[in-house]
């Protein structure tokens, strides 16, 4: 009885470890990480996207939903940005959304390197003519930007004026091109876009095959991409988007402090704050904490400036002004170099950033301001020295010239006086009693020339 009992504990245990090493995992969790990007694209927003698609490629997650709304932005961190996107092994999803969003400029060319270009209603895109700093050349008589390749009214847009705008202009046509010949979009809208600055809304947008779905919000986009093929490094891929779970990849403490880092008005107080930081320590030696704090600010606002789209003529500028403005305290130009450095400090400012680059502008507000503040402080400098230089000697042997001191003892033509708390030497060419006032007018070495006091 005893061996039966323990060759059928013997059977089921065997038969619950076969079950158990036959038994199928549980199936993973299906994500797809959401990024959002609200801003114009730059160094920040680009760290933030790329950071977004190497955690979807470490989770192996089933792709990138990248919701966009955009003015444009700088040229370098788009191209890195797509440069991402081409070499993922993950599908990169990009929809500009909510109704109401834009994906204009550097935008556009993002929407065309994506796997999937989806929008919401009420959206647009395009205008996606690079612009250089102090803008595009004004249009010619009769000539308008098209709205479209179809559009019979439509008449070709004006050439750039210069070499450099047509360099420009023809690159961003080839790469654009490039991008939608690679993904079977709308090659000649693509191209019209650059040239002519065409825009268009999302249902002409879907019509005209420059993007391949309209969707009114997350889950109807993933609703309509299931079962969609595309190509991803290479290899034909089919999207299963039906229950995934959604992953949003939230701002990093990195990207926050990059983001306000460069923004360019935080850029420009960086650098005026480090050049002032450290003309306070050179007028005050030792006095650390200026020098300390202006050269962490000047440190993060040349990088800042770095990673800016920044007229390099107009930071000199603005360093020359200062150093104009520093000068006029040490040197009598009588307000000239304090004149003429207020003066290209502010047009420095003005031209300081690509201003024709969508967020990437200085406010006008801000530059007045500092350069209010910057010629108020140097005039009051200037002041503040001419009425030191007015005011009576008050150290040295000059202060005692007309002043007054009290006679210790008679004196019939030398004797001694108490003057300014010492005890000189004096002569007098009239009588004096003791304690009687006395009132120097002359220096002679160490002797004082006196006479009473009347």
């Amino acid at each position: 009885m005893r061996a039966l009992v323990h060759t059928l504990s013997l059977t089921l245990g065997l038969g619950l470890l076969a079950a158990l090493a036959t038994g199928q995992p549980a199936p993973a969790l299906r994500s797809a990480v959401v990024v959002e990007i609200k801003d114009a694209i730059g160094p920040a927003t680009k760290d933030h996207f790329l950071r977004a698609l190497a955690k979807a490629e470490e989770q192996r997650a089933e792709l990138v939903v990248l919701v966009l709304d955009t003015p444009g932005g700088l040229d370098a961190a788009m191209r890195d940005m797509i440069q991402g996107i081409l070499n993922a092994r993950v599908p990169v999803v990009t929809y500009v959304a909510p109704s109401g969003a834009r994906a204009a400029s550097a935008g556009t060319y993002i929407l065309y390197a994506s796997h999937v270009a989806a929008m919401a209603p009420g959206t647009n895109l395009g205008a996606a003519t690079p612009v250089p700093i102090g803008g595009a050349p004004p249009p010619e008589p009769g000539k308008a930007p098209a709205g479209g390749p179809d559009d019979e009214a439509r008449q070709e847009a004006p050439p750039p004026a210069s070499a450099s705008d047509r360099k420009a202009v023809n690159d961003a046509v080839a790469y654009i091109r490039g991008l939608a010949e690679m993904r079977g979009r709308n090659v000649e809208w693509a191209e019209e876009a650059v040239r002519g600055a065409a825009s268009l809304t999302a249902t002409d947008a879907l019509a005209q095959n420059v993007i391949d779905l309209v969707a009114d919000d997350l889950p109807a986009l993933l609703a309509a991409m299931d079962g969609r093929k595309v190509t991803v490094a290479g290899s034909e891929v089919t999207l299963r988007t039906e229950g995934l779970m959604l992953e949003r990849h939230e701002l990093d403490w990195r990207t926050n402090l990059l983001a306000v880092i460069t923004n360019p008005l935080v850029a420009y107080g960086l650098l005026i704050i480090g050049l002032y930081g450290l003309l306070f320590e050179g007028y005050n030696p030792g006095a650390l904490l200026p020098g300390v704090v202006g050269a962490i600010c000047l440190l993060l606002g040349l990088y800042a400036l770095q990673v800016l789209s920044v007229n390099y003529a107009g930071l000199a500028l603005v360093g020359l002004g200062i150093a104009m403005m520093i000068a006029e305290v040490f040197v009598p130009s009588f307000g000239a170099l304090g004149l003429g450095g207020l003066a290209a400090f502010v047009i420095g400012s003005i031209i300081l950033m690509d201003t024709d680059a969508p967020g990437f502008g200085l406010n006008l507000g801000l530059v007045a301001g500092v350069a209010l503040v910057a010629g108020l402080t140097m005039f009051g400098t200037v002041w503040l020295a001419v009425r030191a230089r007015r005011r009576p000697v008050t150290t040295g042997v000059e202060q005692l010239l007309g002043a007054e001191g009290v006679a210790l003892g008679d004196i019939a033509g030398r004797g001694r006086i108490r003057i300014v708390g010492e005890e000189w030497n004096v002569e007098s060419s009239e009588p004096v009693a003791d304690g009687q006032r006395v009132v120097v007018d002359g220096i002679e070495g160490l002797t004082l020339r006196v006479r009473p006091k009347r």
